[in-house]
């Protein structure tokens, strides 16, 4: 199976306090693990009134002057409802520095992909 994925650096301070609201706010509704330093959020495959052949996943690394945001999908058009998800959630929490600036990185992956 082909994949998607697609890396965004995203330049902040405030990486670890926007990638726990991110993965607290979601919690309530998707799968989601988290520390203070990476987690991982999995949106199931039937999301955002579609119906896709697998779940995507969203990886958050922080460091200390930018978050990592990483997405895994199994169609183009899910790995971009996922990253326009990820954005305009991130950009609510830091609306002090918003808008973040998301320079997304894409390319096809093949096999296992999660």
């Amino acid at each position: 199976m082909t994949a998607y994925s697609s890396t965004a650096m995203v330049p902040t301070a405030n990486a670890s306090r926007y990638l726990q609201q991110l993965c607290k706010h979601w919690s309530h509704n998707l799968e989601v693990v988290f520390t203070p330093g990476e987690g991982k959020i999995v949106f199931p495959r039937m999301a955002f009134g579609k119906s896709y052949p697998e779940d995507a996943s969203v990886t958050l690394r922080a460091g200390d002057t930018a978050l990592e945001s990483v997405v895994i999908a199994s169609t183009e058009e899910q790995l971009e409802g996922v990253k326009k998800a990820v954005a305009s959630h991130l950009d609510r929490f830091a609306f002090r520095e918003a808008p973040l600036s998301f320079d997304w990185r894409w390319s096809s992956i093949s096999g296992e992909y999660r």
